[in-house]
């Protein structure tokens, strides 16, 4: 695993700790507009979402959007979209990032059914593919270029 950190530091990866939580998800800290939140990492989410509940805490500018979420929670949901935000995980940072607002009530008291600490949020598939992430699950680092 060394030589792995070497070569991706070499090819200018970023490394960002993440935990593993009581429900077995990956739990990663991360600033929107520099305000510090709790997030799942979730590969299979095609975007980054927060709940409505935290519009404010972040400060975004949210807008109506014709676009319906799905996901473990249901389909069909309502959703809003902020863009021109920044988002920071680790040293990892996009100037320019759109973010997708629904009801997360659902996933937090799934958390919290487990005694799970609640989330703000879930950084999915659009962040990793535009960091080109390395997840080393051993470990419990995800790697961003």
């Amino acid at each position: 695993m060394e030589k792995l950190q070497k070569v991706l530091k070499k090819e200018q990866y970023r490394k960002i700790k993440f935990k593993i939580t009581k429900t077995q998800h990956l739990s990663i800290k991360a600033k929107i507009n520099g305000v510090s939140g709790s997030f799942i990492l979730d590969t299979g989410a095609s975007n980054t979402c927060i709940g409505f509940e935290s519009i404010e805490h972040f400060e975004l500018q949210a807008k109506k959007s014709k676009t319906k979420a799905s996901g473990a929670g249901g389909t069909g949901m309502e959703t809003q979209i902020s863009a021109n935000n920044i988002l920071k995980i680790g040293s990892w940072k996009n100037k320019d990032f759109s973010i997708v607002i629904f009801d997360l009530s659902h996933v937090n008291e799934a958390l919290e059914s487990y005694k799970a600490k609640p989330v703000h949020g879930i950084i999915g598939a659009d962040v990793l593919l535009e960091g080109k992430a390395i997840i080393d699950y051993y470990n419990h680092y995800l790697y961003l270029k």
